[in-house]
């Protein structure tokens, strides 16, 4: 069985080879590597891999993770879950990306709640790229008023687009889900300078990470080819 460093270093490497074979620039794709469900000593060993940016989608879970790996302080913390208005508080203050905010009002709460002395919180808008009923996220034409309303904000700093597309779809479908998201962060660029950074894609995941860097992402999110396929719940 694999160990967990021998399985960072073959998703580097998937990583590594699908840029190149995008025409873009080394090091210009980052791996998220997602966390849930996962112990403190698991990431203890990612991050002696070399990993250091964690993904999580539980907050008790999460912070149950970041109080045990206060001496760790390479690692770099970011939400990818579902947000609840009363979870605001805790995730401003614990986390340095959040990668769900779908909606102004989690991202008001977000920024009353970071402490001005801790740098901006970075915050990615949550695109439902294929309105799907089940999923989170706003839909494309809700952008550029939640980007409009969004990039005063204090205390945050807008980096870009998430999505989570539908893994179903055929591989033309998917592709053109990510094409769609990556579209939008351009069009937002040049509509609205100055609404924020606006540099981030967080798309892809084990199966569709090659199709999304193909694509354009920036982060690519990671689990079960980082740690392994999660055990069945009990």
């Amino acid at each position: 069985m694999s160990s967990i460093a021998d399985n960072i270093g073959s998703v580097t490497r998937r990583i590594q080879k699908a840029t190149l074979q995008a025409g873009r620039a080394p090091g210009s794709v980052h791996l998220l590597a997602v966390s849930k469900t996962r112990s403190a000593e698991e990431l203890h060993e990612a991050v002696a891999a070399g990993q250091s940016a964690f993904g999580e989608n539980y907050l008790q879970e999460a912070l149950d993770k970041i109080d045990a790996l206060r001496d760790v302080p390479e690692i770099e913390w970011h939400f990818i879950g579902p947000i609840q208005s009363n979870k605001t508080r805790q995730i401003a203050s614990s986390f340095s990306w959040v990668h769900s905010v779908d909606r102004l009002k989690i991202a008001r709460r977000l920024s009353e709640q970071r402490d001005p002395a801790l740098p901006p919180l970075n915050i990615c808008l949550q695109v439902n790229i294929n309105g799907e009923e089940s999923k989170s996220g706003c839909l494309l034409d809700q952008l550029p008023q939640l980007v409009g309303d969004i990039g005063p904000l204090p205390n945050l700093s807008l980096r870009g687009l998430m999505a989570i597309p539908d893994p179903d779809q055929p591989e033309a479908s998917l592709r053109l889900s990510f094409r769609k998201l990556a579209d939008a962060l351009t069009d937002l660029k040049a509509s609205r300078p100055g609404a924020g950074p606006l540099d981030t894609l967080s798309m892809g995941m084990s199966s569709d990470l090659e199709l999304a860097i193909a694509e354009g992402a920036t982060w690519v999110r990671v689990g079960s080819a980082v740690f392994g396929a999660r055990p069945p719940k009990s």
